[in-house]
């Protein structure tokens, strides 16, 4: 595991923003990764913001580095289930994709009911929702509680600045987002990599509670999957050994995802609406060890970080694969 005084340093050399010169390249900054779009490619540099409730709050270090690198993991195990849209990795912040149409639509598959956000199954079903997403829910369920078989429960994908909803599949279709058949062969392809993610995740020790999966169409109009896998940005993890005792006694659950900092601003009143609270560095360091345990015990491969200032480094890697002009 990564030392605590590197991430410390590193909190002044983290990865806001950037700004390369591809010269016609269309620029999209989402959340946490901005785009660069080059006719049918993508240059998508992962930084290390981190959001919650919708709203960038803040930076990680390394962060970047762990989910584009996470996601590199996934992607290659479960190519042989969804078609994905990676070309290249030219740097551990990096990768270069096909440019896919997105689907208007995030595919979120749920194991357990949890979480804290309006989005989510507990937070509805503690407020007396007993219907989500389409799917009934009986009485007496608990918190943390793991669903009798897994749940699609889509979300649409706002604008920047504005929240996600969780909808039902008919009204995925209502709204025109997509066919009855479309959503249909997406949701199959999203339980056979929630199905395979969670027998990976599980022979770490480590439960896969749920995860979100967006995909698009690629040049040929065949679906594909883009983005993220199974990163803790996309997905809850909990520790397999400390599950049932802390769910008997009503417990937190140990968590090894972002769902640290989301409780932790919970905690002081913010769930997406009105001014964010400060992040303390001891919080950022905190949650960024988290991010690089998510790493390690759920591939089971050493986290190797890549100090110093992330800038240069990635402009020097891009031009060196001629993404770039020197």
């Amino acid at each position: 595991m990564i030392d605590a005084e590197i991430l410390k340093r590193q909190l002044k050399s983290t990865l806001e923003k950037t700004n390369f010169d591809f010269g016609k390249a269309k620029k999209y900054f989402g959340k946490v990764r901005d785009n660069y779009i080059l006719n049918d490619r993508r240059i998508m540099v992962t930084t290390d913001r981190i959001s919650a409730f919708d709203v960038v709050l803040t930076t990680l270090p390394f962060k970047g580095q762990v989910l584009n690198q996470m996601s590199q993991f996934w992607f290659e195990k479960t190519k042989h289930i969804a078609n994905n849209a990676v070309i290249d990795i030219p740097d551990p912040n990096v990768t270069v994709a096909r440019n896919c149409k997105p689907i208007m639509v995030e595919f979120v598959v749920r194991g357990y009911i949890t979480g804290v956000t309006t989005t989510s199954i507990w937070y509805n079903y503690e407020r007396g929702a007993r219907e989500f997403c389409g799917h009934k829910l009986p009485e007496g369920l608990r918190k943390d509680q793991k669903l009798t078989r897994p749940l699609l429960t889509p979300s649409t994908k706002a604008e920047k600045g504005l929240h996600d909803e969780s909808v039902s599949r008919a009204e995925v279709i209502r709204k025109g987002l997509l066919t009855a058949e479309e959503f249909d062969k997406i949701a199959e392809v999203s339980m056979k990599l929630f199905e395979l993610g969670q027998k990976i995740a599980a022979k770490q020790g480590i439960i896969l509670v749920d995860t979100k999966y967006e995909f698009g169409y690629d040049e040929n109009g065949k679906v594909t999957l883009i983005d993220e896998v199974h990163t803790p940005d996309s997905s809850r993890f909990w520790f397999s050994d400390s599950y049932e005792e802390l769910f008997k006694t009503g417990k937190e659950q140990m968590k090894i995802d972002k769902e640290y900092v989301r409780k932790w601003l919970a905690d002081r009143g913010f769930v997406g609406e009105g001014p964010v609270p400060k992040i303390p560095d001891d919080v950022r360091v905190e949650a960024a060890r988290r991010y690089i345990e998510a790493y390690e015990l759920v591939t089971g491969q050493k986290f190797r970080a890549v100090a110093g200032n992330p800038t240069e480094r990635i402009r020097q890697n891009l031009i060196k694969k001629g993404y770039l002009r020197g």
